[in-house]
């Protein structure tokens, strides 16, 4: 798991009081009831600020931020 999904992943497990463990790169977050409309909320404003991503209102779709192999992507392109 790459370092960038890592921090991510810890980011999610702290906030959502989740056992990092069944954090999973294909985990869906919304489904499994890990993630909430809050939580997606930090979870932006933890990604703009520790890297510098600037999220659009059209950036926020399920598809980007369903797990976290998504979420890389997202930040991946954003950053491009």
């Amino acid at each position: 798991m790459s370092s960038m999904k890592e921090e991510i992943k810890g980011f999610i497990a702290e906030t959502s009081f989740t056992d990092p463990k069944i954090i999973k790169d294909e985990t869906m977050l919304f489904e499994e009831g890990i993630f909430d409309s809050m939580g997606l909320l930090n979870l932006i404003s933890f990604l703009e600020e520790k890297y510098g991503v600037k999220t659009e209102d059209t950036d926020l779709m399920e598809d980007n931020f369903q797990n976290l192999v998504a979420i890389e992507n997202f930040v991946t392109r954003k950053k491009g």
